[in-house]
């Protein structure tokens, strides 16, 4: 890792731990949360709700990782190596873990459950935070970027919109509050930044699985 990469790695976690600490400790942004929720833009701005409740599919991990590792599958086959698959198999468990952990660990729950008026709703039985939609968005699109090689500056532009279209989104339908948005931006980021530290490790493991192929046939 650079010295470069590596201050936008800490920078990123920095601005992570930021939004994880303003929301345990009930701070100004939990107020902008629930000035989100009461607006209620899917009320506000129904006509946009049937567009964005079908484009919120790109960032569900099901769907969207069927349509990246169909595309990987045939850029697998065509170039003989298992590291486009790998790569993005190594992202989605990082994702899991870091994600899920944490959603365990704070249990919060979306505006739509919410039961205290101004509280961040924490420990109470939820998995919103940080949302899974945002960092899930970030990580399988951001994979695919990482990935495209000639067409990566095209790949990164239309991955960086999808994850922050999506993150808005879920705001808009009022599935996650802002805050969550906020850290899933940054947990999804986190895992990007640490895929290279992870390349010796898919090299070998690509190079294993070739030649345990190859001696099978």
């Amino acid at each position: 890792m650079s010295r470069r990469h590596a201050i936008v790695f800490g920078l990123t976690g920095l601005a992570y731990l930021l939004v994880v600490v303003a929301v345990v400790l009930d701070t100004k942004l939990v107020e902008l949360d629930w000035a989100l929720k009461q607006l209620r833009p899917y009320k506000r701005w129904p006509e946009v709700q049937p567009l964005l409740n079908v484009w919120i599919i790109a960032g569900q991990r099901g769907p969207s990782a069927i349509a990246a590792c169909a595309w990987l599958g045939w850029r697998c086959f065509r170039r003989r190596t298992l590291r486009p698959l790998l790569a993005m198999g190594v992202a989605l468990l990082l994702l899991n873990i870091t994600v899920g952990g944490v959603k365990i660990v704070t249990g919060r729950l979306g505006p739509h459950y919410a039961h205290f008026l101004g509280s961040p709703e924490l420990f109470s039985g939820g998995t919103i935070f940080p949302s899974g939609h945002t960092a899930n968005a970030v990580v399988t699109w951001g994979v695919l970027a990482y990935l495209a090689e000639r067409w990566r500056r095209t790949g990164t532009l239309l991955a960086s919109f999808t994850a922050v279209s999506i993150g808005l989104t879920t705001v808009y339908l009022g599935t996650h509050w802002l805050s969550d948005v906020l850290a899933g931006w940054a947990a999804g980021a986190l895992v990007l930044l640490a895929m290279p530290l992870f390349e010796p490790l898919i090299a070998a493991a690509d190079q294993r699985i070739t030649d345990l192929w190859r001696g099978a046939r």
